[in-house]
């Protein structure tokens, strides 16, 4: 079934705990801090529905409609399909939705195409996990995860003689029914206009802290759950022209609580197995769907900042300097690169993890170097485009209310013009600029293009496990092979 937008902003009134500081939101869909993102997202769902879209959006199985990021792929057609229903949203949000619906959905279907792996915990927890995965997809389900620890010292001591609990989410009881957790996860974002969210690690955990390494599904108005917003972006904007990334965009970022929540077994997917509770990720075609889904993200984004360094040229005749056209070159190969990389993992697929089924997958090697890629050279991006902008934005008049005095507006429209655009393009342009390289919400997503994969280590770590080493040791000792020796016989 595929919702509609309406439908899916009505699943978000159901009794969800949102704190912004000391503020306990009552409705996300209303509160001004969150209402413009949640139609953003109920766009995104009648996007899908639309009859240009259906096709390449939805999938038809057993005679249902599901959306495309819940399709495993069989065929290099099918893996297109996910692709391109990425794109899709991806440009729809201009990339600056890193987790949209279709991104957990992918950590959720590469489970579900090699379930076998969380027999090792018990073989309850396949058939758990495959209902899990049909029930999101009948549903439509926007999924959310949280699969960090947060920052702390599980027991020990601090200082002399002070001690203290560990944050860290964990199993503190479990019976017939199910499993009681507690603690905190990070970081949730999404979550907020999510209809449930995953809890697990992407972490590795040792041996010892089997009752951390929990893997399971929740509604987001489970009792004893809770989220801790960041400051949204969104809230005291009172116009979209003086915000308008910020006002539309701002996915939010979370902190979730767990305060005794139960979880019934039919919605754990791992127990007590530490390396289980991070391997399933990587032995499953689970971590490559949903990190595909981040490398056409940023695809999507390379666009827009792209066409708007351009923009800002020409609006001040700057485009015809070959300097800066030159560089404007350089940042058209960029978005060229990636791409590239995107189409590289289609056409290399891997007939992985194949079984009975005969699944496939986006070629892994190349989606971790692909998001190597991005990680590393956001910040170069961003400040290769601040150059090109310049000190324009800050220009610019302080907000919107000036266009409601008529005589302040005359003398700005008269005056705040370039004989390449007028005043009011070019101030929506301006304003567009500095929120994607200036604003906090700009700020905040240098950081977040840093390290939503994780650390810098843990991303080329993934690499360094999926890399040929064999054939590249081939290729040097075959050069070595070849060497001639003086006096060698």
């Amino acid at each position: 079934m595929l919702k509609t937008g309406d439908e899916h902003l009505e699943s978000l009134r159901d009794g969800r705990v949102v704190y912004i500081g000391r503020e306990r939101v009552d409705d996300v869909t209303t509160h001004p801090a969150f209402a413009a993102a949640c139609r953003t997202v109920a766009a995104i769902y009648d996007m899908k529905r639309a009859p240009e879209n259906l096709d390449v959006a939805s999938y038809e199985e057993n005679g249902e409609r599901y959306s495309s990021y819940y399709l495993r792929p069989r065929s290099l057609e099918d893996l297109n399909k996910r692709t391109r229903t990425h794109k899709l949203i991806a440009d729809m949000t201009h990339g600056l939705f890193g987790r949209s619906p279709d991104h957990v959905a992918g950590l959720i279907t590469g489970l579900a195409m090699k379930p076998e792996v969380l027999d090792a915990g018990g073989p309850q927890f396949r058939d758990n996990l495959l209902a899990q995965y049909d029930h999101m997809r009948k549903n439509d389900i926007y999924p959310a995860f949280a699969v960090i620890p947060p920052a702390g010292i599980r027991d020990r001591e601090i200082y002399a003689g002070e001690t203290r609990e560990d944050p860290g989410l964990h199993v503190t009881s479990e019976d017939a029914s199910g499993v009681v957790i507690s603690g905190m996860k990070m970081l949730a974002t999404g979550a907020v206009f999510a209809n449930e969210i995953l809890i697990g690690n992407l972490t590795p955990l040792a041996p010892e802290f089997g009752k951390y390494a929990i893997t399971c599904m929740l509604a987001m108005n489970t009792p004893g759950l809770s989220l801790w917003a960041r400051k949204p972006y969104a809230e005291g904007v009172e116009a979209e022209l003086d915000y308008p990334l910020s006002y539309k965009y701002d996915e939010g970022d979370a902190v979730v609580l767990c305060e005794d929540v139960h979880v019934p077994w039919d919605k754990v997917f791992v127990h007590d197995h530490a390396e289980l509770s991070r391997g399933c990720y990587i032995t499953t075609p689970a971590n490559c769907l949903s990190n595909h889904q981040s490398n056409v993200r940023f695809w999507s984004k390379m666009s827009l900042l792209v066409g708007l360094a351009s923009r800002i040229c020409q609006s001040t005749g700057n485009d015809k300097i070959p300097a800066v056209r030159e560089q404007l070159g350089r940042l058209a190969a960029m978005e060229g690169a990636i791409a590239g990389m995107v189409h590289g993992q289609l056409q290399a697929y891997e007939e992985w993890p194949g079984g009975p089924n005969g699944y496939v997958c986006f070629n892994r090697r190349y989606m971790y170097a692909a998001l190597n890629w991005c990680t590393e050279n956001h910040s170069a991006i961003i400040d290769l485009v601040r150059e090109l902008v310049g000190a324009h934005p800050l220009q610019m008049p302080a907000n919107a209310s000036l266009l409601a005095d008529a005589g302040l507006r005359e003398r700005f429209e008269s005056r705040f013009g370039t004989p390449f655009m007028e005043p009011i393009e070019r101030w929506k342009l301006l304003k567009l600029a500095w929120d994607l390289i200036g604003s906090e919400f700009a700020g905040r997503h240098m950081l977040y293009e840093k390290f939503y994969a994780g650390h810098s280590v843990i991303v080329r770590n993934q690499s360094f496990r999926e890399a040929p080493w064999d054939d590249f040791h081939a290729v040097v000792d075959g050069a070595l092979a070849r060497i001639e020796v003086p006096g060698a016989d």
